[in-house]
């Protein structure tokens, strides 16, 4: 079969992967006909600026109690299993996958052959094969799309079978509930079902690749990372709701991508062809490269309210979800890498939104303190923003930024970043995009955009690197005494608050969150990382 074509069965190998008599198969459709074939199937809508808008019903996230890994011979001993790595036996995948084969016969399949890595050294092939056109166009967009020759052949390494309209029976089929995400190592495969949310598509790649690189000597982050004009490259690590997306597409610098890297003895590259940002309240203004997106044909929307009559964007509306996100393809930001590689980074920002308002807005970190900070993966969920959360602000500790994603034990990852930045010298820094001057919803403010722009930007083109520091003796940090075009107090979070026995109160709070936490890493690491690390309070 060749790109774009439509074909029925038994021309084009899926019985490979278990699919016997399946309908029409959509082969390598174009993003114009997947939005035909989506508009005729009803499965979403045109918006106003010719974006293409899903409502991914009851899932609106990923669901992580669903998401299991099939316990065989060749992976058990290298899984880190527990609460985010479950294992499933191998009879219950079997049976799974019969009933999503079972499925897929006399309905329509759509197949989007891509890969995953920019870096042909460490690439991965992916065939994504979907019951719907839109997450087909979600992968298309996602991945990075083979040329045409590439495609003639294709044999992929993994495969996806992607049944959203299929539930699991829960308990009696060995699962938690109708949702079922199941990766099988051995056979290369993947199971999605039960949830119409694409982004579990986009991370159960990731998860391979967090498996797999690694063995071949190459550190998958949950990053973004772009490049200066003078080819100083930079990563910025973060979980959802810091800034990640945001401050990697700076019209100052090169997009490398805004998700998901490897850093190998190369350099660093890209595992993706687009991205997935998070477009709740999204400001033209203070975001206009990822802004300038969701108005574009091509771009996929998921949950984002709109006017029925017009058509027009209600990026402020978060009655569906906090959650609304926008797939594009990075070719839709102005300035793009063309190769999605780059150098090793000079610079480490590792991102936190800390809502509870004590932690400065930037900090250099040490080797040890980086090791320390990337392996606690801490942030801050904003009470009101997730159904069943309080009223005050929820830290939230995810190692490597990333916990769900990583298949092996964190301190795999630290030990390769630790090594990496001991070999090329990358400056770390901490920066907090969260609350200053009081806790979210209680007295603080959201640091503003621009703050973080200038401290981020000053950070990367070496104006703190040599700046004088002052050492927040709660936190162990060293904080720069100025930053251009960032106000002093703002620099200092304890000037910033009226009440200072609550900001004494709060950071003695949060020094012992940090402190409980990190206990499971103790026995891993050694003395000079548990030293470099925030001390529980007095």
């Amino acid at each position: 079969m060749v790109a774009n074509s439509v074909g029925p069965a038994g021309q084009s190998g899926l019985e490979a992967h278990g699919i016997i008599n399946p309908g029409i198969i959509h082969w390598n459709l174009s993003a114009p006909a997947l939005y035909q074939e989506a508009i005729r199937r009803g499965e979403g809508v045109v918006t106003f600026g010719g974006a293409f808008a899903v409502n991914t019903g009851m899932h609106t996230g990923r669901s992580p109690k669903d998401k299991f890994i099939v316990d065989t011979p060749s992976v058990r001993d290298t899984v880190n299993w527990g609460s985010v790595n479950k294992p499933v036996e191998l009879e219950t995948f079997k049976r799974m996958h019969e009933r999503v084969t079972a499925y897929f016969q006399g309905r329509d399949v759509f197949v989007q052959d891509c890969f995953a890595g920019a870096d042909p050294k460490h690439r991965l092939k992916v065939r994504v094969l979907t019951e719907s056109a839109w997450p087909n166009l979600f992968a298309q967009n996602m991945f990075i799309r083979p040329t045409a020759e590439h495609k003639i052949g294709f044999q992929p390494d993994f495969t996806i079978l992607h049944t959203p309209g299929l539930q699991a029976r829960g308990e009696a089929d060995g699962l938690n509930s109708e949702t079922f995400i199941i990766v099988n190592f051995d056979e290369r495969m993947i199971l999605i079902g039960g949830s119409h949310y694409a982004g579990e598509i986009k991370k159960s790649i990731f998860g391979i690749l967090n498996y797999l690189l690694p063995d071949q000597g190459v550190m998958p982050m949950h990053c973004s990372a772009n490049i200066g004009t003078s080819g100083d490259s930079a990563i910025f690590f973060g979980l959802s709701g810091t800034g990640k997306t945001t401050l990697s597409a700076d019209g100052s610098r090169t997009l490398i991508g805004d998700d998901e890297h490897g850093w190998s003895s190369n350099g660093i590259f890209n595992f993706e062809g687009g991205c997935y940002a998070k477009v709740i309240n999204l400001s033209a203004k203070a975001e206009p490269e990822i802004y300038s997106t969701i108005h574009r044909f091509g771009t996929v929307l998921e949950n984002v309210v709109f006017d029925p009559l017009t058509r027009e964007l209600d990026l402020f509306d978060g009655s569906l979800t906090e959650n609304t996100r926008a797939c594009y393809p990075l070719e839709f930001i102005p300035n793009v890498s063309d190769n999605g590689m780059a150098d090793h980074p000079n610079n480490i920002v590792m991102l936190t939104a800390d809502a509870f308002g004590v932690l400065p807005p930037i900090a250099k970190l040490s080797p040890e303190q980086a090791m320390y900070h990337f392996l606690s993966g801490y942030t801050a969920r904003v009470a009101g923003t997730e159904k069943g959360m309080g009223t005050q602000p929820e830290a939230t500790f995810s190692t490597c930024f990333g916990a769900p994603f990583m298949p092996r034990h964190p301190t795999v990852y630290g030990e390769m970043l630790r090594d990496r930045i001991a070999r090329h010298g990358s400056t770390c820094w901490l920066v907090n995009t969260g609350w200053s001057g009081g806790r979210a919803g209680d007295g603080g403010e959201r640091m503003k955009i621009s703050y973080t722009r200038a401290m981020v930007r000053a950070a990367l083109d070496g104006r703190l690197t040599a700046a004088p520091m002052q050492k927040d003796e709660r936190f162990g940090l060293y904080v720069p005494e100025s930053c251009p075009d960032v106000p002093t107090e703002i620099l200092r979070p304890g000037i910033a608050w009226l009440d200072k026995s609550s900001y004494d109160a709060t950071a003695a709070e949060l020094c012992g969150r940090f402190s409980d936490n990190f206990q499971q890493f103790e026995s891993h690491v050694d003395e000079a990382v548990v030293a470099a690390g925030i001390p529980p309070a007095a």
